[in-house]
């Protein structure tokens, strides 16, 4: 998922702003303690998202994919005074490191998370929607687009992580690679979508953004 060289992904880094502390910390832990690290946001994904959602300044922010928490603590920087943020993940096991972060980020008052299916949770969740973030199994994208989109207010951003899929959706595909299709169709659908207006940025491994009309 690296596009650019190592000497300019830490130039970039060091004149963006700081990772705070604690998201410095819960990388440290999730390095040590948890499968497959490079799942982490990261320090510069994770300020663009926060830089995001204070633009949008969200009362409402819906995450599908908490993983160990970083970047539902990013997105929780631009919430409202009395705003909420709904995260869905299906692994239980990473709660107590979620909470644990959540609580240290001082944000675990406005943070709901809930574990099971996104597509049978988001129906039951009576809010509309300012700001979504999808990141949790690809060959899902299209329907968790569809659940998110029919809770999201019109003028509202959807972001989808990881489009570029490291690069793959470029390169010969193998008619076994089921993600990567799937990940071409999705790409493709948001770009002629009459319902929302779509770019594609460049940012690590990809970040799809849509605007709902």
């Amino acid at each position: 998922m690296h596009f650019l060289s190592s000497l300019l992904e830490n130039y970039i880094t060091n004149n963006s702003e700081n990772e705070p502390t604690v998201l410095t910390e819960l990388t440290r832990e999730t390095h040590l303690k948890v499968i497959q690290p490079r799942m982490l946001t990261g320090h510069f994904q994770g300020r663009v998202l926060s830089m995001l959602s204070k633009i949008i300044s969200p009362e409402n922010i819906l995450e599908i994919g908490t993983y160990t928490g970083y970047s539902a603590i990013c997105l929780a920087e631009g919430l409202r005074k009395n705003g909420k943020l709904h995260t869905i993940d299906v692994n239980e096991e990473l709660s107590h490191i979620q909470q644990k972060y959540f609580e240290k980020s001082g944000f675990a008052d406005k943070i709901d998370a809930h574990i099971g299916d996104a597509l049978d949770i988001i129906p039951t969740l009576e809010v509309t929607f300012d700001l979504v973030f999808i990141d949790a199994e690809k060959k899902s994208y299209p329907k968790y687009f569809e659940a998110a989109l029919a809770k999201t207010r019109p003028g509202g951003i959807i972001l989808s992580d990881n489009v570029l899929w490291s690069g793959k959706v470029v390169e010969p595909l193998s008619p076994k690679d089921v993600t990567t299709k799937i990940l071409l169709d999705y790409n493709k659908g948001l770009k002629d979508d009459p319902r929302v207006e779509t770019v594609l940025l460049p940012i690590r491994d990809g970040l799809t953004l849509s605007r709902v009309l």
